[in-house]
């Protein structure tokens, strides 16, 4: 029987071998048996936490989820500025945060965008994820664009988190974060001026 107590550092040791092992060997290689080794637990452990691997594969995407949520909302608390500009570098510098962009984060929300084309509880999570973003972003060119113009102002940075994102994980080398973050604010700048038109 487990000790009282143990279920979420259970959980989060498991979500924390599932990052290592996707990092290792990807995600469809990151067997149950692989992710219990590097956990240092038995195999049944998932099972009773997780169910499956899919399971297990969903909490660790809600993680990462919420951890960047987190860090959106701890810069936010932190504005001096109440401008849609800042708090549009808010969402930008959350997506783009050393814990969203380390090697086994990048590798884990690849292989994840990759599964949730097959799996339904996956596709799901993503959808909730880039809504999340859009939703966001949209509300805050809202309070200086009509809502056409924010909406397409919207999906036009989501695009470029994501797109910039992605080709910052698949060149090989190093994340250049000021760079993303850089071009992005370039875009955001752009967007904003319109008001004045």
């Amino acid at each position: 029987m487990p000790k009282v107590g143990m279920q979420p550092i259970r959980r989060q040791q498991l979500i924390e071998a599932t990052f290592t092992a996707v990092d290792q060997v990807g995600m469809a290689d990151a067997s149950i048996a692989l992710i219990a080794r590097l956990a240092g637990v038995s195999n049944g452990i998932i099972s009773h936490y997780f169910k499956d691997k899919n399971g297990l594969i969903a909490a660790t995407m809600r993680y990462l989820m919420t951890v960047l949520t987190e860090n959106v909302a701890e810069r936010r608390l932190a504005l001096n500025d109440d401008s849609p500009r800042a708090h549009l570098q808010v969402i930008v510098d959350g997506n783009f945060d050393a814990n969203q962009v380390s090697g086994p984060a990048m590798k884990t929300w690849l292989a994840f965008w990759a599964a949730s084309m097959h799996q339904p509880s996956l596709h799901r999570l993503q959808r909730i994820n880039d809504h999340r973003l859009y939703s966001n972003l949209c509300c805050q060119f809202r309070r200086v664009l009509p809502q056409a113009q924010a909406r397409s102002a919207a999906r036009g940075l989501a695009a470029l988190i994501d797109g910039l994102w992605l080709r910052g994980a698949l060149s090989g080398d190093a994340f250049d974060t000021e760079q993303a973050q850089r071009i992005c604010y370039e875009y955001m700048d752009l967007q904003l001026a319109k008001q004045e038109r």
